[in-house]
């Protein structure tokens, strides 16, 4: 009687303490981007395209890069369905994030003169995965990953950081994964990627919040876009069975709340409960978000600690069935 008394007792907390959360999440007005110049990198298709789309939207001009031009150039005409007014620019530019920083730094600062605008605000969404067991994945494809998403993200970030600093305001979005909060099977080198892209977030936000730059690290779980598509066709039955639990989201839903958090100053954005669940549960030394938001993490990180042990055995349960599968074949 005195354990059911205290877990509606902490129930009850919980739901306060959300409402809480949810007044004060909602009186943070999001940054009016109206007539500023935001760049989306793998802005052709995807979260990337939807990004730039819900940008738009709001009145930003909005230069979108890829590497190719004809799937760039369909995404612009997709872009402007959802002009605002007519002084909007859209700009596409086809470039390689991977190559070098030389190239990354030539080709950004074509888009600055072309625009005639310094870019407030940098999304970076190009990325991509390849799937397998660890010794299944050849050291060419790891690196290949490797150069794709972190230095795809490192370059253009290490680019536009010191003249969002100089200015004194900036946002920069860095769209990982939920493969940045744990490892999953079948994932390896490229949940390799994507921590190391939180570990960048991370860094950056807390040495450059205090010159006015916002930091926003997205944690999208499997969304329905192009590149979910490739995924799937190396991705092993078992990780399938694994990831499939969070469902598939759509990316347009996705980009609208990546862009609405990154607006509001959110360190996190997230979308979906599995992916807020893990986000409370991996929280860690992640930047510090609001005195009730960190009070629900502290009520919440127990409990949800006793979930993720299931959650851990049921994943253990399907490789083992997987495995004894296997054997019998």
């Amino acid at each position: 009687m005195a354990l059911d008394l205290i877990s509606y007792a902490l129930i009850a907390l919980v739901v306060v303490l959300h409402v809480i959360v949810l007044g004060f999440v909602l009186k943070k007005r999001p940054k009016n981007i109206s007539g500023k110049h935001v760049v989306v990198t793998g802005g052709s298709s995807g979260i990337g395209l939807w990004s730039a789309v819900h940008c738009f939207k709001r009145g930003a001009h909005v230069t979108i890069v890829a590497r190719n031009v004809k799937v760039l150039n369909e995404a612009k005409k997709e872009i402007e369905k959802h002009r605002i007014n007519e002084s909007q620019k859209i700009l596409v530019k086809s470039l390689d994030l991977a190559t070098s920083y030389e190239i990354v730094e030539r080709g950004f600062k074509d888009i600055e003169e072309e625009m005639q605008l310094p870019i407030y605000m940098l999304v970076n969404c190009a990325g991509m995965a390849i799937c397998g067991l660890m010794e299944d994945i050849s050291v060419q494809d790891a690196k290949f990953m490797m150069d794709v998403n972190y230095y795809g993200t490192y370059y253009p970030t290490r680019y536009i950081l010191p003249k969002m600093k100089a200015a004194g305001e900036g946002i920069i979005v860095i769209t990982s994964s939920q493969a940045a909060l744990l490892g999953i099977y079948g994932y390896g080198p490229y949940a390799a990627t994507k921590f190391a892209l939180r570990g960048l977030a991370e860094t950056i936000q807390m040495e450059a919040s205090q010159a006015g730059v916002g930091v926003t690290l997205a944690l999208p779980c499997d969304t329905d876009t192009p590149g979910f598509e490739r995924e799937e066709k190396t991705k092993p039955d078992v990780t399938k069975l694994i990831s499939s639990s969070g469902g598939l989201m759509k990316p347009a839903d996705v980009a609208e709340r990546l862009v609405e958090d990154a607006l509001r100053g959110s360190f996190f954005s997230v979308y979906g409960l599995e992916s807020w669940i893990l986000s409370i549960l991996c929280v860690g030394m992640a930047p510090w978000t609001g005195f009730y938001l960190n009070m629900l993490q502290l009520v919440l990180m127990s409990p949800l600690r006793l979930v993720s042990f299931f959650i851990r055995m049921n994943f253990n349960s399907i490789i083992k069935s997987n495995s004894t599968k296997v054997k019998k074949e």
